[in-house]
């Protein structure tokens, strides 16, 4: 079943979000392994970050073995903690990208 997962890194800055993402996707390429949609953008108190992923376990996979270590590597160039986090299983989805 798809998983969602939401961060919200208050006080965060696009820089801060460029420098883990450089760390996760050295590459580039955009989606990681297991992941299906990527959204992130500011908000009014820090960085928002939406995950799609094609399971919990992909998710936790993501999170485990690349995520954390690569949150540990940039240090203080990375986010200053961790996220207000929410988390569901998908069973709907609708969307139009323009």
């Amino acid at each position: 079943m798809t998983y969602a997962i939401v961060h919200h890194f208050k006080g965060a800055t696009q820089a801060q979000f460029e420098a883990v993402s450089a760390k996760v996707d050295p590459a580039g390429g955009g989606l990681v392994p297991g992941e299906i949609l990527e959204i992130s953008g500011p908000s009014e108190e820090g960085w928002m970050i939406v995950g799609l992923f094609e399971s919990k376990g992909a998710w936790e996979r993501f999170r485990d073995e690349t995520l954390a270590p690569s949150l540990r590597e940039v240090g203080d160039t990375g986010f200053a903690g961790p996220p207000d986090e929410l988390s569901f299983d998908v069973v709907n989805t609708h969307h139009k990208l323009a």
